[in-house]
């Protein structure tokens, strides 16, 4: 099981683009999909009703989240998935698809690092780097700090990797002398809790950063870990935002979670799991024992 999981943030497409994606790639599938219940309290969530509050699929034998959240969070390119494939042809045939409707900013061709490359943005907003050739993981997240967080991209793997547990570096690769951006990375992979990750810094004219629309879901086994987690990703300039969200120094959203969640949000007492779910709605970080006595309806 993954201890760490990204989540996907959508604004109303979210059953639309989990669709595709489950299409493309083997060892894919829709685990669950529960929608927005009825009758809440919050305004937000009544004009939510009938969307997607979580969809939990699989595309290549990971696990991912996705929801519809409104236009809070939009998506942008500084964090993108990066897919590898064996052959020019599996890659031509995930452009051809996830390319549809969307927009190219590197064109599908050969590159000094892949025989076939290519990034594009999806109809959903979604962003896509295909690569031709072999890495550890088939999708792997890649972050790209630009803007005020540009030049922070070893500190930042440094320090989740001091945080989060099972967690390894790799050898980075640097820009090299008489370029603009000297010594910063110009690619990096590392993992957390066993989970493989890329960074990179670009200094290019980008107007856009991170958002909280690709976040990463922190499985936590007890009370312990959550208080931990939440504390030291926080720290030095972070946020902490509600529903067991938080935004971190470096711009990146992560949402530490009991690793029972589904079971309590999402269990068999549906009168419990919406008893359950609206206590999580009134809290910042997330505290399990509150959770469950509001599941068995003791609060």
């Amino acid at each position: 099981m993954q201890k760490i999981t990204p989540c996907l943030w959508f604004q109303d497409r979210c059953e639309e683009a989990v669709a595709l994606y489950t299409s493309l790639f083997e060892g894919s599938s829709l685990q669950r999909l529960k929608r927005y219940p009825e009758g809440m309290e919050q305004d937000f969530m009544r004009k939510m009703e009938g969307k997607v509050l979580t969809a939990i699929f699989e595309l290549a034998g990971q696990r991912f989240f996705a929801l519809d959240g409104g236009a809070h969070f939009a998506q942008t390119p500084a964090i993108s998935l990066f897919v590898c494939s064996d052959t020019e042809e599996e890659t031509q045939r995930l452009w051809d698809a996830l390319s549809a409707g969307g927009q190219v900013l590197m064109p599908l061709k050969s590159y000094p690092w892949s025989a076939k490359y290519g990034w594009c943005t999806d109809q959903f907003g979604i962003s896509w780097q295909l690569f031709t050739g072999s890495r550890r993981q088939r999708i792997t997240p890649k972050l790209m700090f630009t803007g005020e967080h540009f030049g922070q991209a070893e500190e930042a793997m440094r320090f989740w990797a001091s945080v989060l547990p099972d967690s390894q570096l790799d050898e980075p690769h640097r820009y090299p002398e008489g370029d603009p951006q000297a010594g910063k990375l110009s690619h990096a992979e590392f993992r957390l809790a066993g989970y493989l990750f890329m960074v990179m810094d670009s200094s290019g004219p980008h107007d856009f950063g991170f958002s909280g629309a690709i976040s990463f879901i922190v499985d936590c086994a007890d009370q312990a870990e959550i208080d931990r987690y939440w504390e030291a990703l926080a720290a030095g300039g972070g946020q902490h935002l509600p529903c067991g969200w938080l935004k971190d120094r470096y711009g990146i959203f992560w949402q530490i979670d009991p690793a029972n969640m589904g079971q309590l949000v999402d269990g068999p007492d549906e009168a419990g799991a919406r008893r359950a779910f609206e206590a999580m709605m009134k809290m910042g970080k997330l505290d399990i024992a509150t959770l469950e006595a509001a599941y068995r309806g003791e609060l």
